[in-house]
């Protein structure tokens, strides 16, 4: 064990979806589990496919890591090849679970028709939904590339009357269940065309990292309809701002399609009225966040008076009730399926957050704020891109996009926009605060984005 725990710890940190760059980890062994092979797979043959789950002992806090590997016969493996993780011993390589067939096979079976995987201490079951394929047999697969935190693969089953799948392997695991798993599957069985069919999930039982006597359990991998063709909305609204044409007609959709959501999240999940003390806490989550830009960010020290201005006049309105929401809603979060509109992915929330904030009910607008940051940063990264371009004419295809989004989302929801308008403001605000931080740590040059976005909400009578 010590053995592949040393390879794993020196490949991790070159994955995009290992959270402590620059540092190697201080491994720590959890559980592992083995999954089963299809036995009619000729390639499957020497192959030994299992997961394991460690603990990063070094991060604070300590993060638990899901790491599939195929371990194959190095005479069979070309040690040069992308994603081997390393040699735990003479005659063994270990490879990247995702990238192997042995265990992308075995993945998409476990999640479309259920099973099990064991091995020492824990427990790995599929959980198959309705809309599950009568054969999870594929003739290919292969890994969506840019992922960061987590890795996807997709599969393009030999019977073409079935539709392509994505199976996300989550790499960060949490106790419970998955706010994506949970959200996109409850509205895909209430009949909404806004998300992807839900294929089928897989749970895990191992024990707690934290007290080993105790067990808990989460989410390892969740399956759906993969939707092949279709552009993001960041590339559809980026295209349009780039060539000035009119993208409102699409934004009013937007907001139409954003609305549906929420009004049957509210519909699937309980809600609550907004307390005092849910005020308090977001009042006190604002100033926290501006206190860190403050600090980052120099010359947002001279507008912290107005920036708490609008955080004061939000306090003073009535909020409407928290409910489940997207929690991590921008453009590239939305894709245009022909045909079908609109589709929502990925509700997963911020990935910075805990998981149980993350499945907390919050404000559906602050959806509607990150969907309103989004189009600004189309606005200014085509300033960015093109410096010639006229600021006013980029600037007025933002406000007419965000106009047209808000327009469709107050027809579809029945929100009163105008009595919760210095609320949105103050989310919004929050948004570009953090964007701040965000861009001052990894893409200096963007900065300016969201220090305009802020001098325009302060400024706001």
């Amino acid at each position: 064990m010590d053995s592949t725990l040393a390879c794993l710890a020196a490949w991790m940190p070159r994955q995009r979806w290992y959270a402590a760059k620059g540092r190697t980890p201080t491994l720590r062994f959890v559980a592992s589990w083995d999954l089963p092979l299809d036995p009619g797979a000729d390639d499957d043959s020497d192959a030994h496919v299992r997961t394991y789950l460690v603990t990063d002992e070094g991060s604070l806090p300590p993060v638990t890591y899901q790491v599939p590997v195929v371990a194959r016969a190095t005479s069979s493996v070309d040690a040069a090849a992308a994603h081997v993780i390393g040699n735990p011993e003479p005659g063994t390589t270990l490879i990247d679970g995702p990238f192997d067939p042995a265990y992308a096979g075995a993945l998409l079976r476990m999640a479309a028709h259920g099973g099990e995987g064991r091995g020492s201490r824990t427990l790995a079951r599929g959980v198959p939904s309705p809309a599950a394929p009568p054969t999870a047999r594929h003739a290919e697969s292969a890994v969506v590339t840019g992922e960061q935190s987590n890795t996807s693969i997709v599969y393009r089953l030999e019977n073409a009357a079935h539709v392509p799948v994505i199976c996300k392997v989550f790499r960060q695991v949490h106790p419970g269940l998955n706010p994506d798993i949970e959200l996109q599957t409850a509205l895909a069985a209430a009949g909404s065309s806004r998300v992807p069919r839900a294929i089928g999930s897989i749970e895990g039982q191992w024990p707690d990292p934290s007290d080993p006597r105790n067990t808990t359990s989460g989410s390892l991998a969740f399956a759906q309809e993969f939707l092949p063709g279709v552009e993001d909305a960041w590339r559809v609204a980026l295209r349009a701002a780039a060539s000035g044409e009119d993208f409102s007609d699409r934004a009013y959709a937007l907001g139409v399609a954003t609305a549906e959501v929420h009004v049957s999240l509210s519909a699937l999940f309980p809600s609550n009225e907004t307390t005092p003390a849910d005020r308090d806490a977001t009042r006190r989550t604002w100033r926290r966040r501006l206190s860190t830009a403050i600090a980052e960010v120099p010359q947002l020290a001279a507008s912290e008076d107005a920036i708490e201005a609008v955080y004061g006049r939000a306090a003073e309105e009535r909020w409407p009730a928290l409910q489940r929401i997207h929690g991590d809603y921008h453009l590239g979060q939305v894709i245009l399926v022909p045909g079908r509109g609109w589709v929502l992915l990925d509700f997963e929330g911020e990935p910075m957050r805990p998981m149980a904030e993350r499945v907390r009910p919050d404000l559906a607008l602050r959806d509607v704020a990150g969907m309103l940051r989004s189009f600004d940063y189309v606005a200014g990264s085509i300033r960015l891109d093109q410096p010639d371009r006229s600021r006013e004419s980029v600037r007025e295809w933002a406000l007419t996009a965000r106009r047209a989004f808000l327009r469709g989302y107050a027809a579809a929801s029945g929100a009163e926009l105008d009595a919760t308008r210095h609320l949105l403001d103050a989310l919004e605000l929050d948004k570009a605060v953090y964007e701040a931080i965000y861009e001052s740590r990894n893409r200096p040059t963007w900065v300016p984005i969201p220090l305009l976005a802020i001098s325009r909400l302060i400024a706001r009578d």
